[in-house]
């Protein structure tokens, strides 16, 4: 399977006879390029503009926006509720079980999961995760959080990249909570095959036009 990132928490997933995801598409006005995608599927973690511009994708015939459990496609999706502020906006992370590789997008998620919320990121391979601060992790949290799953891969995401007006910090200070000093840079992340056994972390270049 594909992975690329288009900047912010909009990611493009796509597996050879499966159906192809967009998540959190983001709206114009943010600083980056309009967002021009197509996919299948569409999820939307919360209802900000950074995040639920369901619009920019081409091609879509399902959209999700809530929690509960989807198959669609040949790919399994589990929508889990979680809060960005207590007692305010709602986020939900996602699930996508494509068979051989499961990946949990986290959205704006603001802190360390309770317990439950942990136990069902137990058997993620890959781990979207905000790093950049603001309203959802910052990079001490979003480290710790990697310590507690171990996942094969982790992609950063939802920080601050060229043109952005968003304020967030640089993916940095996460590589620097992770003791990472010479991380992976691709341009696409092509999955195939058995996955790494140590955590990995790898920056996306993000697909922006």
């Amino acid at each position: 399977m594909e992975i690329t990132w288009h900047g912010l928490s909009c990611f493009r997933l796509t597996g050879r006879g499966q159906a192809s995801i967009i998540t959190d598409p983001y709206r114009d006005g943010l600083g980056l390029p309009p967002l021009k995608v197509r996919g299948d599927v569409v999820t939307v973690s919360h209802d900000a503009k950074g995040h639920n511009n369901i619009n920019a994708v081409s091609g879509r015939r399902h959209a999700i926006s809530g929690p509960g459990e989807y198959e669609i496609g040949n790919v399994f999706i589990t929508g889990i509720s979680t809060v960005i502020n207590e007692g305010e906006t709602q986020n939900v992370l996602f699930l996508f079980d494509y068979g051989d590789v499961t990946i949990a997008h986290l959205g704006d998620m603001a802190k360390v999961p309770i317990q439950t919320q942990t136990e069902a990121l137990e058997q993620v391979d890959v781990l979207l995760v905000p790093v950049g601060g603001g309203k959802s992790l910052n990079a001490a949290k979003a480290a710790e959080l990697v310590s507690m799953l171990e996942p094969s891969i982790v992609i950063p995401m939802h920080y601050n990249i060229p043109g952005l007006k968003i304020d967030l910090e640089n993916v940095d200070r996460f590589l620097k909570e992770m003791g990472i000093n010479d991380p992976g840079e691709e341009s696409i992340l092509k999955i195939s095959g058995s996955l790494p056994e140590e955590t990995r972390v790898i920056l996306l270049t993000p697909k922006i036009k």
